[in-house]
C-alpha cells in the first residue's frame, strides 16, 4: 500500500518517503506526516506513504527522479520521546533501529543512493510502539515541527545528527 502525492511532478526536487504503521502508536509518525503533506502540499515536495514496506515504493521514487529523498520513521535512538535526529545511514546497521518493517532501512537507503544524489534518514524517538495504542503527544508535535521545516529544508533541517 502506497500513496503518492505531489505538487507538480515537473517541479518535484524533494521526496518525503514516510515509513511506519499507524496502528502501532508512535510508529505512525511517518504516515501522519504523509497525511499532513497530502492534505497540505508543500511546493517542490512529493510524499510517498511507504507504510510498513517502503521498499515497494522505490519505483515511484525512481519515476520522480528527485534530487533529495528524506526517509522518515520512528527510530529507537536513545533520546527522549519526540526528539528528532538525522541518522547517518552508515550507522543504521550498527545501531538498533526499531523496525516493524519487512526490510531493514539501511538496505532501502543504500538502494535509493544508487539513483538519488542526497538521501537522509530522519528518525523520531518513539515512546510507545504497540498495537492499537494512540500516538503520543510528543511524537505528534515532532511530526508537526518537521512538517514546518520542510519548505526551507537545508542540510540537516536544523536537527542534530547521530
Amino acid at each position: 500500500m502506497s500513496d503518492l502525492s505531489t505538487t507538480e511532478p515537473s517541479k518535484v526536487k524533494n521526496v518525503l518517503l514516510a515509513v511506519g504503521n499507524n496502528m502501532m502508536g508512535d510508529d505512525g509518525a511517518g504516515p501522519l506526516l504523509a497525511e499532513l503533506m497530502q492534505n497540505n502540499p508543500i511546493a517542490g515536495w512529493a510524499v510517498i506513504d511507504g507504510g510498513s514496506a517502503p521498499e515497494n515504493c522505490i519505483h515511484q521514487v525512481r519515476q520522480l527522479a528527485p534530487e533529495r529523498v528524506i526517509v522518515f520513521d520512528a527510530a529507537e535512538i536513545g533520546e527522549q520521546a519526540g526528539e528528532v535526529r538525522v541518522i547517518d545511514p552508515d550507522a543504521i546497521a550498527d545501531m538498533f533501529i526499531m523496525s516493524t518493517h519487512s526490510l531493514p532501512l539501511n538496505f532501502l537507503i543504500e538502494d535509493l543512493k544508487t539513483f538519488v544524489p542526497e538521501v537522509l534518514f530522519v528518525g523520531v524517538q518513539p515512546a510507545i510502539v504497540a498495537f492499537s495504542f494512540p500516538m503520543t503527544e510528543m511524537v505528534e508535535n515532532a511530526v508537526g515541527d518537521l512538517y514546518q521545516r520542510l519548505p526551507s529544508w537545508q542540510g540537516n533541517g536544523g536537527y542534530g545528527a547521530i
